[in-house]
């Protein structure tokens, strides 16, 4: 039977929202290669079709553009010679630079038919009409030259690696990297990245960009940044997890037509259908306290505003009520601006613990003037976590979110219910406190692995704050979930974001806190969606279009035309957007929690309404609905 237009629409967002090891995409295609498709050739023409339209996106003419294959030995090298076969017989100027001592022998013809030119590099290489260096001082010269061409290119496609590639370049692609990308960490550039304004040529991925780590998304040595990665099939992790994925530019998706419905991803991400399918609607017969209580114990005799900032957010997240508990003096301050506020403990479905309360050494050096009952009470909340109580007493507590000065006072065990929201320093002390020796530039140099390493040392569901956010947590089986979001703005990096993301969170736990009784598998969803709507507060906030990763655009090898179509008319709508700023405006941390309610209010609407209603709802007003399009492209 046919699937209904709803039916693949949900494939396609599962698609573009789930990424798979190189095991699984291996398995994925070997039916495929059984049955004789031949998925190399779809894949160059898919990579022949997206590089015409950089090309075309930046004021060049495909027909006549300098284009430079890096090309390895293996299958993305095949890729590579395929679709430059394409680009050449359409007129392009092609120069293969083959970085191993082989190359895919049907490409390699079909690349040279159509007057493609080849030179190795490596002295050993033995391709079919390709002379090779005929010692050291050669294969110096050849490399000048190769590094010549590629900085005088229009575009270089990256087809040096496959996803098979385990740990650091080495050798030829190594050095190519060095000279034409990054020796190590990320580039130092803006958030928003526009290549129309670079210096040097475009660069195309093939599948991924050479120099990640496919199954981790680190960046284990020297690398390629991309403009735009074309990845074949599905998507594989290092182009959803930081810090691989911020090197990756646009995603082109080609679908292949992957069944993925019995295979669980590796990393998933969180979308705006499936947040909005978290978020609780309010209902005929609801009272405040049936729709959830969140309560705080949060700010302190020495930082009063996360108090505040803490409780903002939670009463703006769809709940009924909040209740704080505090100094006397962050209580009158919330009151002033939340005068709906219940001030004391009492009935609450979920607690926000620790966002601006003073760590213990912090109170010791404050002396007499930061000493309150804030720790004290966190621990007490804190005790009840713990994963030494039976399974029903610890279902019956409310879930919490444990922020900050809540960190160092976390009981040695804790159960899935509890969520930690560290960043990348506080994730390094939490690790150590459980016996590693770990830095926060080591947990943002491998934020998967230190992120899970907490998962298991805690018991804990771990949210690791960055541009694109980790959650890791329980699954119900002996490995891990992980999903990320990086659906908001670099300017989200300012005081008080993380205190409106635990409220966020709090109230997220809240409203569904009879569900998470049920399952507390669901903590990891429901604490990406909370991510999610703080994300898209800040974006409503800033008013711009720079997120920390953007869904892939999908694209279908049998409608070529239809992906070209899409970019044009994107690109004519962008010259409108240009006008109002791509990267936005700066932005205060209440100036997110005050956006809460209208980023919730159009999550649920597009859940309820079809897009183009939504759409035409947001022209009317502003421009909120592209927020959720993420179909800006190129330049």
């Amino acid at each position: 039977m046919k699937p209904s237009p709803d039916e693949r629409r949900e494939a396609r967002r599962t698609l573009a929202t789930s990424a798979y090891s190189a095991d699984m995409i291996r398995s994925l295609e070997q039916p495929f290669l059984d049955d004789g498709v031949p998925l190399m050739r779809i894949a160059a023409g898919s990579l022949a079709s997206v590089a015409d339209v950089m090309l075309t996106q930046a004021g060049l003419e495909p027909a006549g553009a300098r284009i430079v294959l890096l090309a390895g030995a293996g299958n993305n090298g095949g890729d590579g010679l395929y679709a430059s076969a394409d680009l050449a017989g359409h007129g392009a100027d092609v120069t293969v630079v083959a970085t191993g001592r082989s190359l895919h022998q049907g490409g390699l013809d079909a690349l040279l038919r159509a007057g493609g030119v080849v030179t190795a590099l490596d002295p050993q290489a033995a391709i079919p009409g390709c002379e090779t260096p005929s010692g050291p001082d050669q294969a110096s010269e050849e490399m000048d030259q190769a590094l010549e061409l590629c900085r005088q290119a229009d575009l270089i496609i990256d087809a040096m690696t496959g996803i098979g590639l385990k740990g650091a370049l080495r050798g030829i692609p190594a050095a190519l990297a060095v000279e034409l990308g990054m020796e190590s960490g990320l580039p130092d550039r803006p958030a928003w990245h526009d290549p129309a304004g670079q210096d040097g040529p475009l660069v195309l991925a093939v599948d991924t960009p050479s120099g990640l780590d496919v199954d981790e998304g680190t960046l284990p040595g020297a690398y390629i940044p991309a403009d735009v990665t074309v990845t074949m099939g599905a998507m594989k992790p290092c182009l959803m997890l930081p810090p691989a994925a911020y090197v990756c530019g646009r995603i082109v998706l080609v679908d292949f037509g992957f069944d993925t419905s019995a295979l669980v991803p590796s990393v998933s991400c969180m979308s705006a259908e499936n947040c909005a399918s978290l978020l609780r609607a309010p209902r005929v017969n609801d009272t405040k306290y049936s729709r959830g209580v969140v309560g705080l114990v949060t700010g302190s005799a020495l930082y009063h505003g996360a108090g505040l900032l803490s409780s903002k957010a939670a009463a703006s997240g769809n709940v009924g009520m909040i209740r704080y508990c505090g100094p006397e003096q962050v209580g009158d301050l919330i009151l002033q601006e939340l005068p709906e506020t219940v001030l004391g403990r009492g009935r609450v479905e979920s607690w926000v613990l620790g966002s601006g309360v003073p760590t213990r050494q912090a109170q010791e050096a404050a002396g007499p003037q930061g000493q309150d009952d804030q720790r004290d009470l966190i621990a007490d909340i804190l005790s009840r976590q713990a994963a030494d109580l039976d399974e029903d007493e610890a279902a019956a507590d409310p879930p919490v979110v444990a922020d900050a000065g809540a960190l160092d006072l976390l009981p040695d065990r804790l159960g899935p219910r509890t969520v930690l929201t560290p960043h990348a320093g506080e994730m390094a002390a939490l690790l150590n406190s459980h016996g590693e020796s770990v830095d926060g530039d080591q947990v943002m140099a491998e934020p998967l692995h230190w992120a899970i390493r907490a998962c298991q040392l805690t018991g804990a569901t771990i949210l690791l704050k960055g541009a694109i956010t980790l959650v890791v947590g329980e699954d119900g089986t002996d490995r891990p979930r992980v999903m990320t979001t990086g659906f908001g703005p670099a300017w989200l990096s300012t005081a008080g974001s993380g205190d409106v993301l635990s409220g966020t969170i709090g109230a997220m736990l809240a409203q569904n806190a009879g569900p998470i009784q049920d399952d507390a598998t669901l903590m990891v969803d429901l604490t990406a969606a909370a991510a999610f709507v703080h994300g898209l507060a800040g974006s409503l906030a800033s008013g711009g279009r720079q997120t920390g990763w953007e869904q892939p655009l999908i694209f279908d090898p049998r409608k070529p035309q239809d992906f070209a179509d899409l970019v044009a008319q994107d690109s004519q709508q962008e010259g409108h957007r240009i006008a109002l700023g791509l990267m936005g405006q700066p932005i205060r941390a209440g100036q997110v929690a005050d956006a809460l309610p209208r980023a919730i209010g159009l999550v649920m609407s597009r859940a309820a309404g079809s897009a183009d209603q939504i759409d035409q709802f947001a022209q009317e007003g502003d421009d909120a609905s592209l927020f959720f399009e993420n179909s800006s492209l190129w330049f």
